[in-house]
């Protein structure tokens, strides 16, 4: 099946009657169908409730996202899930009680950099904590140099770029929710329910993204998406919990990519022209020359690195060697031969 939105859900009553489930027998019984019709395990959802209303866990900030590791092929076996995979910056969403913060998986606050964004979810409940892609439309497609272009901008630059290219944010899971608080231990499933429910009735220009259990479906967004801008699929199980910097979902992309380790840089140091990657496999190769927002971007990442004597890459290329391992960055390994990368972005 292919979910759709679901029923408000909401902590009631006292702490005791919400964890021993001792409400007035209408008042349970109400409230077990209407969990029911949002495809809810009843206990599941007293149990978290209790555990919020008793125990009070929240996500500390800024939070580990989960990681995707890459496969060619969908995951094998029952209770996988599919999602559209859309190509922007990884964000994750924070509604605190009087504000709202933006921060990237690396941690770094991006409020600043997604004005629109933060504005939308002010409408959010205080207290939940999404987990989604910061993406800019161009026309019909996703257009990751635009979102590219937003994140690293400067505030005044990016109050511009939103007024002309107002972004969207593609939510794909809930760490924590304004009433049952930290919800990542609990099952994918589970949190897919309450995300839908917590965006109920923001609307754009945050959404859930679509997900699907039938592979068929999968198969076609898989070969039609991609006209779209829409980089392939992730697959998550049913059952998973969420954990941060652990590689928990799949992702199949039409175009692989690698995370390398920077370990030395062509031209300024403040501004290289190209980066010397360490790949997976211990290989390292010197990237394409790099743009002017990846330059500048990665000229500040390598500013508190020391730069040592000069190294060649595994295919003989020279560069100026670091004395530690830098920041990690994205590469498309379909660019591979002659040991030549394309970096696609930081992490």
């Amino acid at each position: 099946m292919t979910d759709s939105v679901t029923p408000g859900l909401r902590c009631v009553g006292t702490p005791e009657l919400a964890g021993s489930g001792r409400l007035r027998a209408g008042q349970a019984a109400g409230a077990d169908r209407s969990l029911s019709r949002a495809g809810v395990d009843a206990p599941l959802f007293w149990r978290a409730c209790w555990h919020r209303q008793t125990q009070g866990g929240v996500v500390e900030y800024p939070a580990s996202l989960a990681l995707a590791q890459a496969v060619s092929s969908p995951p094998a076996g029952p209770g996988w899930w599919a999602e559209p995979k859309f190509d922007g910056h990884r964000v994750a969403i924070w509604r605190l009680p009087e504000t709202v913060r933006l921060h990237t998986r690396a941690g770094r606050d991006v409020t600043r950099q997604w004005p629109d964004l933060a504005a939308a979810a002010r409408r959010l409940r205080p207290r939940t904590v999404l987990d989604g892609e910061a993406v800019v439309y161009a026309g019909h497609r996703v257009d990751f140099s635009a979102a590219q272009a937003r994140g690293a901008s400067g505030p005044a630059r990016a109050r511009a770029l939103a007024e002309r290219h107002p972004a969207s944010y593609a939510a794909f899971d809930i760490l924590q929710h304004p009433d049952l608080g930290d919800v990542r231990h609990l099952p994918w499933l589970q949190r897919r329910t309450f995300l839908l429910d917590v965006l109920e009735d923001i609307g754009p220009p945050l959404q859930a993204v679509p997900a699907t259990d039938d592979r068929t479906v999968a198969a076609a967004w898989y070969d039609t998406l991609i006209d779209q801008g829409i980089e392939g699929l992730v697959w998550k199980h049913a059952a998973s919990p969420y954990r941060g910097d652990r590689r928990i979902w799949r992702k199949q992309r039409h175009a692989d990519t690698l995370d390398g380790t920077i370990v030395g840089f062509t031209g300024p140091h403040v501004r290289p022209h190209a980066v010397a990657v360490r790949l997976p496999d211990g290989r390292v190769a010197l990237s394409q020359r790099l743009t002017s927002i990846l330059a500048a971007q990665l000229g500040e990442r390598l500013a508190g690195t020391a730069a040592g004597g000069r190294a060649r890459t595994s295919g003989g290329d020279p560069y100026r060697a670091l004395v530690e391992d830098g920041p990690t960055v994205e590469v498309l390994a379909g660019s591979t031969r002659h040991a030549v990368l394309t970096v696609t972005r930081t992490r």
